[in-house]
């Protein structure tokens, strides 16, 4: 530090000390400044003060127009109070307001051999759906939902002026029975709303034996001026329900849980990863279904659901018992009729694909298979094979084995002819590379036509190994989302992953690590270890066939990346999915070194280009003599910007 700089520094350090001496405040102005701040204090205390006493204030007059009001209807006789009472509910509810009368909390049990459905006297609503074939990973019984996660079954109309909310009130069952079994023929559960015995809202729930599917029917019996009071009426049918979590691993459960609607010829659904989404339209739907990872349950109508609004938000509940609240509103008609029946049916069940199938509603589509292609080769190549082999036998992983097996032979020929052209164009980078050196820097349009010609001649092609391996894309990618979706892995162990539908774990921990926890997980999943490795050492063969290659460092860098990324993004996934590309690339591990040691024969293979060079060449077709008129043309371009 020099002589100036250290005068400089002294100036400024007296400056700012002669500043905050000059500026000091003095005795008066502390003192006065205290006072204005006492001051302060004390309006604080008397507002505060003043608070206290209005809430005081509050309080007694609240407890005195209480104590006035209880000394008021104690003046009156049970039977005034009973007459006041039923006077409100007329003037709430009209001509259901004796509904109130008997006030029952009771269920009616429907079971068959797939569900128990239980029927609430409040709201005459379907209060849970227990499937009788299926548990929660927890080996809990499988309720898609109970009364509690139940908000709204019901409708919400207008009938002679009054809004009637038929959640809130109480039907009665016609039934002699509180519990119902189907078994060789279809059962009917009336729910009734009864204004008299003529007038009534009838719930009919019809249930079949061995069925997923039941019907819904809402009748209006005898209604008919009291719902055209008002001109073109209609009913809302809203159904609101918190949605549990049924399998291992809720961040992957929540991403596969969302709401899905036929509208047309089109599927719509909400955005499952979105904290919230809704989605609503003028037009009208043909089903509304919740579906989660597995299950889904569905409202189906017989003519259309009118209007519908759908919502669905995240729930965040710590204990994890529930993922999301989903929400759907639709409208229909009400005519004038003695009897308007207005039918749907609900489907409470697995989401296989077999299953929802057989219904013609497209119900299907709630198996997410791909789009496209790759939904495709799911729904014709791999389903069929997986339910073949499913048919006769009982282990998944075996299944999944021979499932694996029987994709790679039928591919062998394409793997073979991919092989067999890298291999081509490895016995030829000698002469390549002569070319190369032959036409210096500047000719790169000749060397390229010099090259292409050679490989012509010698009967290779730099595309031959691309496309092959472009064919088997789709059936990679179909099987990405075949696993993930198929119920039949649910809960079906295999070694040592407990449930193929998940991801594996070899090693646990609770302890939540700052981006491993968010982007790894808090497990270790040996089949996507198994699968990086095989895929790097499938990578390295490749890579090791290709060395004398011109392959670009960077797509060599990358190859070899892939595997290690792969470790992050599988690790949460389906255990099944790791374990058949691991399976797959094992296979192609041992298809290339047979295909290296006792098929191809590279000396072989380069006498016989050598041979096929000495043979006149083939006819052009249109397309390549296209291909070399418009090189000659670039060439002839290129030529002449050299010459001005």
């Amino acid at each position: 530090m020099d002589k100036n700089t250290v005068i400089g520094l002294l100036i400024i350090g007296a400056l700012l000390i002669g500043y905050m001496y000059i500026t000091k405040p003095s005795k008066e102005q502390l003192a006065e400044r205290q006072r204005m701040q006492d001051s302060i204090a004390q309006v604080k205390i008397k507002e505060d003060s003043l608070a206290l006493l209005q809430i005081a204030i509050q309080d007694s007059i609240e407890t005195a127009e209480k104590k006035e009001k209880i000394s008021i209807i104690e003046k009156f006789s049970q039977e005034e109070l009973d007459s006041l009472t039923n006077l409100n509910l007329e003037e709430q509810y009209g001509i259901f307001a004796n509904t109130f009368d008997n006030k029952e909390d009771g269920f009616t049990i429907i079971e068959n051999q797939k569900m128990i459905v239980k029927i609430s006297n409040q709201g005459g609503k379907i209060a849970s759906v227990e499937l009788k074939n299926y548990k929660t990973f927890h080996q809990d019984p499988l309720i898609l939902y109970t009364n509690d996660s139940l908000s709204v079954f019901g409708l919400e109309l207008f009938i002679s002026g009054k809004s009637i909310i038929t959640n809130d009130m109480y039907f009665v069952p016609i039934s002699e029975t509180d519990t119902i079994k189907v078994m060789d023929k279809e059962m009917k559960l009336a729910m009734r709303l009864q204004a008299t015995e003529e007038k009534y809202i009838e719930f009919l729930y019809t249930v079949y034996p061995d069925e997923y599917m039941l019907d819904f029917d809402i009748n209006f019996v005898g209604l008919q001026n009291e719902i055209n009071e008002i001109p073109n009426s209609y009913a809302n049918f809203r159904w609101q329900v918190n949605v549990p979590s049924l399998e291992r691993g809720i961040d992957w459960e929540n991403n596969n849980t969302s709401i899905y609607l036929k509208i047309g010829k089109d599927i719509e659904s909400l955005t499952a990863t979105k904290a919230k989404d809704d989605f609503r339209t003028s037009g009208s739907a043909d089903w509304i279904a919740y579906k989660q990872q597995f299950f889904s349950s569905v409202i189906i109508a017989d003519n259309n659901l009118s209007s519908p609004i759908v919502s669905s938000e995240k729930i965040d509940d710590p204990t994890g018992k529930y993922l999301k609240s989903f929400s759907s509103t639709f409208s229909f008609t009400l005519e004038n009729s003695e009897k308007q029946t207005t039918g749907f049916k609900m489907y409470f069940g697995p989401n296989k694909f077999s299953t929802l199938k057989k219904y013609d509603l497209k119900l299907e589509k709630l198996v997410p298979l791909g789009w496209g292609i790759f939904g495709w080769v799911n729904r014709w190549i791999i389903i069929p094979i997986f339910n073949w082999l499913g048919s006769f036998i009982n282990s998944y992983g075996l299944i999944i084995l021979l499932l694996t097996l029987i994709i790679k032979i039928g591919l062998f020929p394409l793997t073979y002819k991919s092989y067999l052209s890298t291999a081509k164009m490895r016995v030829l980078k000698p002469q390549v590379d002569a070319l190369n050196e032959k036409y210096p820097k500047g000719k790169e349009m000749e060397k390229q036509q010099a090259v292409m010609a050679l490989y012509k001649r010698a009967g290779a092609s730099p595309m031959g190994g691309c496309l092959p391996m472009l064919i088997q894309f789709p059936i990679l990618i179909a099987m990405f989302r075949f696993f993930p979706a198929s119920i039949e892995l649910r809960q079906q162990s295999f070694l040592w992953a407990k449930d193929l539908s998940s991801y594996d774990s070899i090693l646990e921990w609770s302890t939540q690590i700052p981006l491993i926890s968010s982007f790894y997980g808090n497990h270790i999943s040996l089949f996507t270890l198994l699968m990086a490795a095989s895929m790097l050492i499938s990578t390295w063969m490749t890579s090791r066939n290709q060395a004398q290659t011109n392959a670009m460092p960077g797509m060599k860098m990358m190859m070899y990346f892939m595997p290690v990324m792969m470790i992050f993004w599988f690790n949460k996934y389906s255990s099944g999915l790791s374990y058949y590309y691991f399976l797959a690339n094992l296979i192609t591990i041992l298809q290339t070194l047979v295909i290296q040691k006792f098929i191809i024969d590279e000396k072989k293979l380069l006498n016989q280009m050598e041979t096929n060079k000495k043979k006149p060449p083939k006819a052009k077709s249109k397309w390549q003599q296209r291909i070399e008129e418009a090189q000659r043309a670039q060439q002839q371009k290129l030529k002449q910007q050299k010459k001005r």
